[in-house]
């Protein structure tokens, strides 16, 4: 049978937006109601009915009904634990590469949204394994994971501490949202395969010096960055264009690292053998140099 995707179907999510850009997220049920201050609206006058189609509360109020994206989801989703938001969703998927196919380990469940995201972009033949320490997260994570992606068989959640091991080898990907990750650098480089990532969703700075100078003294690791992002709206009109007086600012810092070979500076079998000493007064003027530019 052939789903008319133009249409909303029972079970789907809907997304209802008020003239003044309110947004309401619910599932569409037989016999379900929507309740506001603005009236009542039947499930089933929008089951069957146009995706992006608008809808008549009995108190004469117009909704636009759309299908929500996991950024809209994410926002509205029920909550345990504190949520990543949908502007570090994104970046964590591009800073750490997660690509379809890969196998990623994950730390920390939360509520789901970053599981969620990671299944969506690892696809239907890659694998996200979790470790999640709080096993009372479990089912509303689940559920909120179930309602974004449907079937999830390709994730596996494991109830366990990241910090004290992890047993899987080879793995493409190791991203965390754990408070001490520190803890968990030397289990991830046994981990990671050769160029293989790690991502760490981090809250302070104190939380972030911790982490990157782990990862300096592990030497397995190398080409750590940090990056933070701001997202910032604007308000376009045909008399007006000015940025919102609001903004998304900060929620937390992204690092990322990537396993490579120990440095060894100096041994026979090392390909970085220390250069010559004329070598290294030239490279410190050149850095010089380039610090004046």
């Amino acid at each position: 049978m052939t789903v008319d995707r133009n249409c909303f179907q029972e079970g789907d999510l809907a997304l209802l937006q008020d003239r003044k850009g309110r947004r309401h997220l619910l599932t569409l049920l037989d016999g379900g109601v929507f309740h506001s201050h603005q009236g009542r609206l039947d499930h089933e006058r929008l089951i069957g009915h146009s995706v992006g189609g608008w809808y008549r509360t009995d108190r004469g109020h117009v909704l636009l009904a759309v299908r929500p994206t996991l950024g809209d989801f994410v926002r509205q989703m029920p909550r345990g634990p504190q949520i990543i938001y949908p502007k570090d969703l994104g970046l964590i998927i591009m800073l750490a590469d997660i690509f379809p196919g890969a196998t990623v380990i994950e730390g920390g469940l939360g509520s789901g949204s970053l599981t969620s995201a990671l299944l969506r972009a690892v696809g239907v033949n890659g694998r996200v394994i979790n470790y999640e320490i709080e096993e009372s997260w479990l089912p509303k994570a689940r559920a909120n994971i179930q309602k974004v992606v449907g079937d999830a068989s390709n994730l596996e959640i494991k109830i366990g501490d990241i910090y004290e091991g992890i047993s899987e080898r080879n793995i493409d990907r190791v991203v965390l949202d754990v408070p001490e990750p520190w803890q968990a650098v030397s289990t991830v480089g046994d981990c990671l395969l050769m160029g293989g990532i790690l991502l760490s969703f981090l809250p302070t700075v104190i939380q972030v010096q911790k982490l990157v100078l782990a990862l300096e003294a592990d030497t397995r690791f190398q080409m750590i960055e940090t990056t933070e992002t701001l997202l910032r709206t604007w308000h376009v009109t045909e008399r007006s264009v000015r940025p919102d007086h609001r903004m998304v600012a900060h929620s937390g810092f992204l690092i990322t690292a990537v396993r490579c070979q120990p440095r060894v500076i100096g041994t026979p079998s090392d390909p970085s053998v220390e250069p010559p000493a004329e070598t290294v007064a030239g490279n410190e003027e050149d850095e010089a140099d380039g610090r004046d530019e």
